[in-house]
């Protein structure tokens, strides 16, 4: 397993479990995400404390995944961006799609 689900009354934690996440887990988590969604998550919030690095596959699989939630008016947010992953978030814009978190204190 990719994603650790970890409930926290109104939304689902899901902490990485993988320190680089590229193309090789991108179809795991993909699938893994999806599920959460499927499952009725108003808010899932995808805890990247352990990533030390993202590629694109991985993050197409999240906005794969985003895409699926949009619809059953779910959202998909995320925790704990390294500096390098966050500065990516922001430079490919990905900043405006996605709330994200600094601390799982600010997660409501």
């Amino acid at each position: 397993m990719i994603i650790e689900p970890q409930e926290q009354g109104n939304y689902l934690l899901a902490n990485l479990n993988v320190r680089e996440a590229n193309l090789t887990v991108a179809d795991i988590f993909k699938s893994e995400l999806i599920d959460l969604v499927n499952q009725g998550h108003k808010l899932i919030v995808v805890n990247f404390e352990r990533v030390t690095y993202v590629d694109s596959s991985f993050l197409g699989a999240l906005v794969a995944a985003l895409k699926v939630a949009i619809p059953q008016k779910s959202d998909i947010a995320v925790l704990n961006l390294n500096t390098d992953i966050r500065n990516l978030f922001e430079l490919i814009r990905m900043d405006k799609v996605f709330k994200i978190y600094d601390r799982i204190e600010e997660v409501q």
